[in-house]
């Protein structure tokens, strides 16, 4: 793993309000520093080069690539956790990963990861790709060292602000470690120095697994000849011979050279299925590499946070670990503070009482805050607990290595932000996931359903999102971290960020989170529950995909829905009308595929007279393969249609 250095006379000692532990390395961008916050999370800072800062497109595109880099989800990610991109020389801070890249781990004394190893790889990084394509970046220089491992599955680093170096190295071609793109691992559209697409990382990803599956590159290695390399990637087939039998279909699939041959990462996921989240019952990675993590984390905890003007103290050379430069989600607040946005492809516009589908739209009776049905001010939120003093990381974590049936098992501490063993997380990793639910009141179920995506974090940070899904409305929050304790669990204060339609949300203040039974989370707000349960990392089927049709009731024009593979929270569905009084347009929200594909209501796009609001909605396909709509509110009839594309 990386080396830890002690700064030096050049070095600052503080950058913001984090203070430097050492230096991890020196890149293209900048130098990267180990440090914690005044909290006493681990993280990661990177600071640009003062020749890059001095370039103003490099400094627009850089505020622009972190702004959208914040809204990546952090589960397979390094999120961002701080940025100023406006100081006179920029810095962004980012979850501290605990693992080596891929390519330490395959050149090593590990080799090729087996099998089963690369098929978690292979869902991990699929799955960061669909959140950093959802949010509208493109990785563009996805390696195996841009890859780090980590107990409970990879973590991808390094994207979305390698296109901000393209607005300085597109005009200066010759500047040393301006090269966006590794020979070995670029795809052919990159070669060709034709536009980039998200097909493209799909590309380099094929490349990734058949170096993690076999120890060599497809391609060859630079060693060989750089142009060489470059031919073969835009010209030859790639060389799968060592690649486990079991994995070249899927691995070739990835390396057509014609872009639209490739599985998107929604696919690929989709196949491979869900993936175990590894740990103690179903280890991922070589028995030694999950020993050699615990030494590592043990090494972390001798790093000393040093006095003012003073290096790092502690085991230097020796406290390894990676950092992702950009991804992650926006902080609520300036230091520290992350969250896990589900990210959505495309802008939706406001939201209206209107839309298409024909009829009167209907307003829910009892409606209120929050998705929350009563309609009623929400109640103020409770106030920020005093935040205790936490030690520089986590007191008492422990690392246990148990030899059995040799493989290695333990718990490590919680070392850095972007995964469930996030670095002086106040959240335990039982709350870490994915959570879904139907909500009750009294005992008597609302019809609401609740999802929430749940991060490691602090106390005062934003650590969960939330969507609230009712008849006739869809409410995105964020939670901020109150207070947790072993009796009460964890307590939110919510904030909305999204209503649907504009305006109907407002946030029922204080939550709830306890662990329940067999596995299970208990909401409790405002008189409300749900009993929440682990939900998969879902993605629309492939039977739904596609557009469908059925005539309009007056038998003048058609109605239309198009379906597309969008992540949880994003606009899937588009239904148009055109009739007799017009054309509408509108999209709706997916939120869930299990048994059936749920989607928000509908949100306006463009209107003509007549035209009303849908409500929110259930899809199923019918046994003679039509698709039939059902709608959860406005007394509408079921509605069937007929595949058309």
């Amino acid at each position: 793993m990386d080396g830890l250095k002690g700064l030096t006379a050049e070095d600052p000692r503080t950058i913001g309000a984090y203070r430097l532990l050492g230096r991890l390395g020196t890149g293209g961008m900048g130098r990267v520093y180990l440090a914690r916050s005044e909290g006493g999370r681990t993280v990661a800072v990177k600071l640009v080069k003062a020749e890059l800062a001095a370039e103003q497109e490099f400094r627009d595109r850089f505020r622009a690539e972190v702004a959208a880099a914040r809204r990546v989800g952090g589960r397979w990610t390094a999120p961002v956790l701080d940025a100023d991109t406006e100081a006179d020389i920029p810095w962004v801070a980012t979850g501290y990963i605990a693992g080596p890249a891929l390519s330490e781990v395959v050149e090593g004394t590990y080799g090729a990861l087996p099998e089963y190893g690369v098929r978690r790889l292979a869902y991990g990084l699929s799955s960061a790709l669909l959140d950093i394509h959802g949010v509208g970046l493109v990785h563009r220089d996805l390696k195996p060292s841009n890859v780090l491992l980590t107990i409970d599955g990879p973590r991808v680093i390094d994207f979305g602000i390698a296109r901000a170096l393209d607005a300085v190295s597109e005009h200066t071609q010759t500047r040393t470690g301006m090269v966006v793109g590794s020979p070995s691992f670029m795809s052919p559209e990159q070669v060709r120095g034709e536009r980039i697409t998200p097909a493209s990382d799909v590309f380099c990803l094929g490349s990734v697994l058949a170096y993690a599956a076999s120890g060599q590159m497809p391609f060859g290695s630079p060693a060989s000849g750089v142009h060489a390399v470059m031919f073969r990637v835009a010209e030859s087939a790639p060389d799968l011979d060592s690649v486990p039998k079991h994995l070249r279909e899927l691995i070739g699939s990835c390396l057509a050279k014609n872009p639209e041959e490739r599985p998107a990462p929604e696919d690929i996921v989709s196949e491979i299925g869900p993936v175990s989240s590894g740990g103690a019952s179903s280890p991922w990675l070589p028995a030694q590499l999950v020993a050699q993590l615990g030494q590592h984390a043990v090494r972390l905890l001798d790093t000393d946070t040093p006095p003012s003007g003073q290096p790092a103290r502690g085991r230097t050379g020796e406290a390894g670990g990676r950092t992702g430069e950009t991804g992650g989600a926006p902080p609520s607040e300036r230091s520290g503070s992350r969250t896990t946005v589900l990210p959505t492809g495309s802008a939706t516009a406001p939201g209206s009482a209107h839309g298409p589908d024909g009829g009167p739209g209907s307003g829910d009776p009892g409606g209120g805050p929050d998705g929350s049905g009563d309609g009623a001010p929400a109640p103020a939120p409770a106030p920020a607990a005093p935040r205790r003093r936490r030690w520089p990381l986590a007191l008492g974590a422990v690392v246990a290595v148990v030899a059995a049936a040799g493989v290695a098992t333990f718990t490590v501490p919680a070392l850095g932000g972007g995964g469930p063993s996030g670095g002086g997380s106040d959240i335990p990793a039982a709350y870490v996931g994915t959570w879904t639910g139907f909500v009750e009141r009294d005992g008597v179920p609302t019809g609401q359903q609740r999802r929430f995506v749940i991060s490691h974090g602090s106390v005062g940070e934003v650590v969960a999102n939330s969507i609230s899904l009712g008849a006739t409305y869809e409410c995105k929050s964020d939670g901020k971290l109150v207070s947790v304790s072993d009796a009460d669990g964890l307590r939110l204060d919510t904030k909305v960020v999204r209503s649907a339609p504009e305006g109907r949300c407002s946030a029922l203040g204080e939550h709830s989170l306890k662990r329940g039974a067999h596995g299970t989370l208990v909401w409790n707000a405002a008189g409300r529950t749900a009993t929440l349960r682990p939900a998969d990392h879902e993605v629309v089927p492939t039977a739904y995909l596609g557009t469908w049709e059925r005539p309009n009731a007056d038998g003048v024009g058609t109605q239309r829905v198009t379906i597309e593979r969008k992540p949880v929270g994003s606009p899937a569905v588009t239904i148009e009308v055109r009739g007799s009084g017009g054309h509408c347009t509108a999209r709706a929200d997916f939120y869930s595929a299990d048994g059936k594909l749920t989607v928000g209501p509908s949100v306006v796009q463009q209107r003509a007279p007549g035209c009303t609001a849908s409500s929110s909605s259930y899809f199923r396909i019918a046994a003679d393969g039509s698709l039939v709509r059902e709608f959860r509110g406005n007394d509408k009839q079921p509605r069937t249609y007929t595949k058309v594309q």
